[in-house]
C-alpha cells in the first residue's frame, strides 16, 4: 500500500541549484536554510543524531554559499545568521570560526552581545 509510505521530506539545503544565484538570492536561501534547520540545531544540542545529520548538512550548504556572495556586508550578514544556528547547536567550534570571518565591525557587536562565548 504505497498510499500510506510515508515518504522523507525535503530539505531546502539538498535541493539543487540550477542557475547562479546573485548576492541577493543567496542570502535569502542561506535565511531559509538557517530558519529551517533551528529546530534541528535544537535537537542537536540535545544529542540527537538525527537532527545533528540535518544540522551538519543544512551549515554546511550555507557555508558553501555564504562563500560564494561578493558583497561583504551581505557575506557578513549571512555568516551572522549561520553563527547563530551553529550556536543554537551548541557547535562553539564552528561558530568561532566563522566568527572571525565577520569584517563588518557592527554585525562582530551584535553577535558578541548575543553570544559572549564567542570571544573568550
Amino acid at each position: 500500500m504505497k498510499w500510506f509510505a510515508r515518504q522523507k521530506r525535503a530539505d531546502i539545503w539538498d535541493e539543487a541549484i540550477e542557475t547562479p544565484l546573485g548576492d541577493i538570492e543567496a542570502a535569502a536561501r542561506i535565511r531559509a536554510i538557517c530558519d529551517a534547520a533551528a529546530q534541528s540545531a535544537a535537537g542537536c544540542a540535545r544529542s540527537d543524531k538525527g537532527d545533528s545529520a540535518r544540522y551538519e548538512r543544512a551549515a554546511k550548504v550555507a557555508m558553501e554559499i555564504a562563500m560564494k556572495i561578493s558583497d561583504g556586508l551581505m557575506r557578513d550578514d549571512a555568516v551572522h545568521r549561520i553563527v547563530n544556528l551553529c550556536m543554537t547547536a551548541n557547535d562553539l567550534k564552528t561558530a568561532r570560526i566563522l566568527f572571525r570571518a565577520i569584517h563588518t565591525s557592527w554585525i562582530r557587536e551584535v553577535a558578541q552581545r548575543d553570544h559572549p562565548a564567542l570571544v573568550q
